[in-house]
């Protein structure tokens, strides 16, 4: 493997001063043009790379981004990484991007190498087990620029971008309803988490909306796909449903799979709504009804609110907050 040259190796191949280097490559006004020519010539014909780490010594800002994500594999979260990255790079920032796998120790860990990776800012959303935010308060506590979306940490105050879940969950159950649906169990992520308490009052005030008594046996934990495929079957059996809203796609898939199974038609016997609007809502027999989150929109949105935070201070005294809205999309998997 070629050895990488160093500013050093040009003053000497050149017979000059290695701040004179320094200078021609950053264009400096006081070093002539032919010192510049020939400078960028050798640097050019050698490969030579600039020292990331020391340049951001220097300027005091890494220009790289780091990103938590609980679950690259998922639509959701992936459509978000590319709303980052792309706005990240469109601005000269590089990005790193940690997968936390819904880990709290691993979630710990990733950021811990962020920091010493001296990122300029953060952008998070938090794994389903997290509950205890010391990790992100020190960050904060260390001036770090730190924006969440989606999954957000209510007792920090720091800008954070969420979609609506509330009204979409809302959406969603109404539209259950006005198909017929009266026995409508709600597939529900951690009780922790804030997207599922929204979620939750969502689907309970439209319930009420409609005059339906909500009844605590028809929500019930059940957040992948896996999940689903084990528990549908006895929910079935001892609710009778004619309805499941679920708070993922993988969920409402699922359900769809474990009711064909059994031999019930979707949507005539059976429907069946999710949440995000992925690829597996649309490859699905039947399609899929669902909730779409717009993902890519929020990764634009949390990457503008952590560069204006990084370029423009990191005064915390007042934060932002915005709300990406949701649009019901519907498919085959209800009447």
């Amino acid at each position: 493997m070629r050895a990488q040259i160093t500013i050093k190796d040009i003053a000497k191949a050149l017979n000059i001063s290695a701040s004179t280097v320094s200078r021609a490559l950053q264009d400096h006004p006081d070093i002539s043009k032919a010192t510049k020519e020939a400078v960028n010539a050798y640097a050019k014909e050698h490969h030579y790379k600039p020292n990331a780490i020391a340049l951001s010594l220097k300027m005091k800002r890494t220009n790289i981004i780091g990103v938590m994500i609980p679950e690259m594999v998922h639509h959701f979260f992936s459509s978000v990484f590319s709303g980052i990255e792309d706005t990240a790079n469109a601005r000269g920032y590089s990005v790193i991007v940690c997968q936390t796998s819904e880990n709290y120790d691993k979630e710990v860990k990733a950021l811990n190498a962020l920091q010493s990776a001296h990122v300029s800012g953060v952008v998070a959303s938090l794994s389903k087990d997290t509950t205890d935010f010391e990790h992100y308060k020190e960050l904060v506590e260390n001036n770090t620029p730190l924006v969440f979306f989606d999954r957000i940490c209510p007792g920090l105050k720091t800008d954070r971008v969420v979609v609506d879940d509330y009204t979409g969950a809302y959406n969603a159950v109404e539209h259950l309803i006005k198909t017929g649906g009266k026995r409508i169990v709600f597939l529900s992520a951690p009780a922790n988490m804030e997207i599922c308490k929204n979620r939750r009052n969502g689907y309970i005030d439209a319930l009420r909306a409609y005059k339906i008594t909500p009844d605590e046996r028809y929500i019930i934990e059940c957040d992948s796909r896996e999940k689903a495929i084990e528990l549908t079957p006895q929910i079935i059996e001892d609710l009778q449903p004619d309805a499941f809203f679920a708070i993922n796609d993988e969920t409402a898939a699922g359900v769809l799979y474990v009711a064909k199974r059994k031999g019930l038609s979707v949507p005539e016997q059976l429907q069946i709504c999710g949440f995000g609007d992925g690829k597996v809502a649309k490859v699905s027999d039947p399609s899929l009804t669902t909730v779409e989150q717009n993902g890519y929109a929020m990764g634009v949105e949390a990457c503008k609110m952590l560069i204006n935070r990084i370029e423009n201070g990191n005064d915390m005294k007042e934060v932002t907050h915005s709300v990406i809205r949701t649009n019901l999309i519907v498919r085959e998997s209800t009447r």
